[in-house]
């Protein structure tokens, strides 16, 4: 970071690299600048004339970091039932390349079983996927699942307080029940742990067998009323949320563009 107003300095003045990464318009940026509302590598930056390099400083807007980056692409995609979440199956099934034609290079974070239908985040931004993806960074996964007989409040506190599995002990960060409705039970649980078939290998030890799975929030982003096998680009809002959840930040949900609906898993997986 540089704090000449030589022309010729190394680096782009702070304001236009934040304009053109849709923060907002340059004089609205200079005046984030001057109001001590930015930092740059955690330091709070109030000249006009400060230059940064854009391919190594990080910049945050009140709290919320900014991706300089114009090459990285983040979108969300509401997996169906059936599709594996690979780029490319090596058997010939349903992958997720086909929803994701014309974006170049991107790949999903994480993976939910072919049977689960929900939201899935696709990026070519490496660094971002690895922090979202692993579990010591902690950013939270939301499903609602559809299972086998009544769930009783005994049952919420056992997934709670957590068991062992075959891989090693699990518990829920969150669990309550939605609705129960014959011998059925709807069930919203939140897990860091992307572990294989984690919710269903859960559900399958408190003998609530899984009929039907969905994945409705990842980190701060929502599914939504995004439909089955559509994709959409995150805003510049919501990718500033991802990134800030990566980090360790609050997992606040911006609000979304259109009116947000609710995807319940029906008996096939299917959304409903």
């Amino acid at each position: 970071m540089s704090n000449s107003n030589d022309e010729n300095a190394a680096g782009v003045r702070l304001q236009k690299v934040m304009a053109s990464a849709g923060v907002a318009s340059r004089r609205v940026c200079e005046d984030y600048i001057t109001q001590g509302r930015v930092k740059v590598n955690g330091k709070v930056v109030t000249e006009l004339g400060t230059r940064i390099n854009p391919e190594v400083d990080k910049v945050t807007v009140g709290g919320t970091p900014i991706q300089l980056d114009a090459s990285r692409v983040y979108l969300a995609l509401n997996k169906p039932y059936g599709v594996v979440s690979s780029m490319a199956d090596e058997n010939g099934r349903g992958d997720l390349s086909q929803f994701v034609v014309g974006y170049d290079r991107v790949f999903n974070v994480g993976r939910l079983d072919a049977e689960t239908t929900g939201l899935i985040i696709m990026t070519n931004d490496g660094e971002l996927a690895h922090k979202l993806a692993h579990p010591k960074f902690g950013v939270t996964k939301t499903y609602v699942a559809r299972v086998e007989g009544i769930v009783t409040p005994a049952t919420i506190h056992k997934l709670l307080s957590g068991f062992e599995l075959e891989d090693g002990p699990i518990k829920a960060d969150k669990a309550h029940i939605v609705d129960v409705s014959g011998n059925e039970s709807l069930v919203e649980v939140v897990l860091h742990s992307g572990r294989n078939r984690i919710v269903r290998r859960m559900f399958d030890f408190v003998e609530h067998p899984v009929i039907g799975l969905v994945r409705r929030q990842f980190g701060p982003i929502q599914l939504g009323p995004l439909k089955e096998g559509r994709v959409r680009e995150l805003s510049k809002i919501e990718v500033g949320a991802l990134l800030k959840a990566a980090e360790g930040g609050v997992e606040r949900a911006p609000r979304p563009r259109v009116k947000p609906g609710k995807a319940t898993p029906s008996k096939n997986g299917k959304r409903r």
